[in-house]
């Protein structure tokens, strides 16, 4: 592959503080000399560690919720206090510096990641168990690289259309470190190239067991992502393939009773699981924490935003997700009381990880899980026009969560329930605003439950959004602008 340079002055591309950092010689300050910090496989042990650490403080929180309160699933209560009230607002709100965290953090992870590949190869192993270890660590840099990228290209780039992605931006490529260069965008199917190589590499070096719960990247978490990407990019083949390889392995089976379904969520049970990042009690993860603001002394909850009648009325009293995803709650809104509001309790936090007498939200983030899974292998097939397999899997995670298994679909009734059990199952997890944007849908913001409790001048309720509106694609933050003329902001921003 061409080697493309690295270099994001915007982005803060500076190193993350890591174990192997103090074997560093960082003179001249815009190069890095890796003669000294990789060595032994030792080292790139120290190095493989750092990297998750960075990955753990890179899922949930920040990286989740702009997408999901950007939507129409959500309303602001009377109490948000304007907390990710500009994703919340779109329009004239919504300004691309909101965007300048999520950007450069992703591109100093990025940073540590390609100086970890180059690194790499410079270790010499003996043969056995040493190769096998530099091999995976050297599989899980490149994984992490295309995820990373698949991130950035999903937030700051238009949705990948096989027909226009030679010609349409994607985000800056960079594979080494050099301060002093200034990329301007690669199109988007570089991009995609990119990420796509990387995988393969992933695939063909990666040495681990697959196990439920897993906390690195194992090959089914690789065929995962691939699943994933390659619904992203069309290639339905491809995806319906890696998706399917995996329901059918049988090694994440679904959950099918309710009591079993909660404790994958407020326990953290891992029969789901394919990756997952935990938290304990001295290792502490983001959160999910805008839902539900519980006031245990007073014995009620203070949301900064509430589910929407609309989506909560998307599931059936059958779905077993219902009563998991969501919990009627006590609220107390600008000092009024409103019993049995539906609130978003799908990140409860885990009791086992409690500090105090209540939640701190703390629950292992989700990286991949065989739910989304069902959703990709559905899709794929629907937009085969392989209806068989299309309701096999869609079928296969409806009756799991306890509804009837339907029949005769094909076409646009088929694609309509493919998407709608997708956005069910797949629900304030980040994914369904990337979702409208795939699809080329707008929206129309759901009714509020309860009016009173809830912001209602502009942006907030019955806020619509056409599908063509720019600001589905993240805008890139000034300052990277400033100092990289280079890139090429999109527009509408």
């Amino acid at each position: 592959m061409k080697k493309i340079i690295l270099g994001l002055v915007g982005a803060a591309m500076t190193l993350t503080a890591i174990t192997s950092c103090k074997k560093l010689d960082l003179k001249p300050y815009d190069a890095i000399d890796i003669t000294t910090g990789f060595n032994t496989v030792q080292d790139a042990k120290y190095w493989n560690s750092g990297m998750y650490s960075g990955l753990r403080a890179r899922t949930y929180g920040s990286f989740n919720i702009p997408q999901e309160v950007q939507n129409e699933q959500l309303n602001a209560s009377g109490d948000f206090g304007n907390r990710n009230g500009s994703f919340h607002r779109w329009g004239t709100f919504l300004n691309a510096d909101d965007f300048s965290g999520v950007y450069a953090s992703y591109y100093s992870a990025l940073s540590n990641v390609n100086v970890m590949i180059k690194g790499f190869e410079q270790i010499q192993a003996t043969a056995g168990a040493q190769t096998d270890s530099l091999n995976t660590y050297k599989a899980d840099a490149r994984m992490m690289r295309a995820y990373y990228y698949h991130e950035l290209a999903t937030r700051f780039a238009k949705a990948y259309n096989p027909a226009t992605a030679a010609n349409e931006l994607g985000v800056p490529l960079v594979t080494e470190f050099d301060l002093a260069a200034k990329p301007g965008r690669a199109s988007l199917k570089a991009v995609y190239d990119l990420i796509l190589a990387d995988i393969a590499i992933a695939k063909s070096l990666n040495k681990r067991a697959n196990v439920r719960g897993a906390r690195y990247f194992t090959p089914d978490a690789v065929l995962a992502f691939e699943a994933r990407v390659k619904l992203a990019t069309q290639d339905w083949a491809g995806a319906y393939t890696a998706a399917n390889t995996l329901i059918a392995s049988g090694r994440y089976p679904l959950y099918t009773t309710a009591a079993n379904l909660k404790s994958y969520w407020a326990t953290d049970a891992t029969q789901e699981d394919i990756m997952r990042i935990n938290a304990t009690l001295t290792e502490t993860v983001n959160t999910n924490a805008i839902y539900l603001g519980l006031n245990g002394a007073g014995g009620y909850f203070v949301p900064d935003f509430i589910p929407t009648q609309t989506v909560v009325d998307s599931y059936d009293a059958a779905d077993l997700r219902k009563n998991v995803y969501f919990e009627q709650k006590l609220i107390l809104i600008q000092g009024v009381r409103y019993n049995n509001v539906w609130l978003v309790n799908k990140f409860p936090g885990n009791p086992a990880l409690f500090t105090t007498t209540f939640t701190n939200y703390q629950n292992a983030n989700k990286v991949f899980r065989i739910g989304e899974v069902y959703t990709i292998a559905a899709e794929a097939a629907a937009n085969l026009t392989n209806a068989p397999d299309a309701l096999t899997a869609l079928n296969g995670l409806r009756t799991a969560r306890g509804l009837t298994a339907v029949s005769g679909l094909t076409g646009t009734a088929l694609t309509t329930e493919v998407r709608a059990e997708r956005t069910r199952e797949l629900n304030f997890d980040g994914f369904h605003l990337w979702d409208l944007k795939r699809w080329g849908l707008g929206f129309t913001r759901g009714a509020a439950q309860v009016p009173a409790a809830v912001q209602n001048s502009t942006g907030f309720t019955g806020l619509t959004i056409a599908a063509t509106d720019p600001k589905f694609t993240w805008g890139f933050p000034t300052n990277d602008l400033i100092l990289n003329p280079n890139i090429v902001q999109n527009p509408g921003w």
